[in-house]
C-alpha cells in the first residue's frame, strides 16, 4: 500500500511540473543593452557594421561574420539591402554571395550596384555609397534574436587598402531590411 500511494505521489508530481512548464510564458524575455538594436516605428531594421559584433579572418576572408542582437515589434515580410563602400560602381567585386541568416532563415545573393549615390555621408572619398538588393525574407516572430551576416566585405574599422588592390575592393557597411508594405 505505501509503494502504491508513493508511486501516486510521484506520478503527481511530474504531472503538477508537466503542467507548471506547459504553461509557461512564450514570449521571450527582452533583454536591453547597448548592442541591441530595436526595429524602428516604421518598420525599418538599420544595422550599421560599426555597431555589430565581428568575427574576422583576414587570412580567409570567406567566413567573416557581422552579429547584431535585434529586438523584432512588427513581423511580415521584409526587403533586404546591403551598403557597401566602392570605387567600382560597375563591379562591387564580391567573390562569394553574401549570406544573411535570421532565425534560421537564410538568403544569400552575390551584391550588384542597385541604386549609386555620390556624396553619401555614409562613406568618404574617393568612395562611392552601392545599396544592392539581395532578397526578401517573412519574419514570422517578434521578439529578441541575433542577425548574422557573413561575407569576405566585412573588414575591420582600420583596415587600410593600398596600391593596387584599391580598386578591388569594395566595403560591407549596412544592412537594412524594409517592410513589405500591399498595394
Amino acid at each position: 500500500m505505501i509503494r502504491i500511494e508513493r508511486a501516486k505521489s510521484g506520478l503527481l508530481a511530474i504531472a503538477a511540473i508537466s503542467l507548471l512548464i506547459s504553461c509557461k510564458t512564450t514570449t521571450p524575455e527582452i533583454k536591453d543593452g547597448a548592442e541591441t538594436i530595436r526595429q524602428r516605428e516604421d518598420g525599418t531594421i538599420s544595422l550599421k557594421l560599426d555597431k555589430a559584433d565581428c568575427y574576422l579572418d583576414m587570412d580567409d576572408r570567406a567566413d567573416n561574420t557581422a552579429e547584431w542582437n535585434v529586438v523584432v515589434s512588427k513581423s511580415g515580410r521584409y526587403n533586404v539591402w546591403i551598403t557597401s563602400a566602392t570605387l567600382d560602381t560597375n563591379d562591387l567585386k564580391y567573390k562569394n554571395p553574401v549570406m544573411v541568416n535570421v532565425q534560421d532563415k537564410m538568403i544569400q545573393a552575390r551584391p550588384d550596384c542597385d541604386k549609386v549615390f555620390m556624396n553619401s555621408s555614409d562613406v568618404t572619398s574617393p568612395y562611392f555609397r552601392a545599396d544592392s538588393f539581395i532578397g526578401s525574407l517573412y519574419l514570422q516572430d517578434t521578439g529578441q534574436f541575433y542577425i548574422q551576416v557573413t561575407s569576405e566585405m566585412i573588414l575591420p574599422k582600420d583596415f587600410k587598402v593600398t596600391g593596387s588592390s584599391a580598386a578591388d575592393i569594395a566595403k560591407l557597411i549596412s544592412v537594412s531590411f524594409t517592410p513589405v508594405t500591399r498595394r
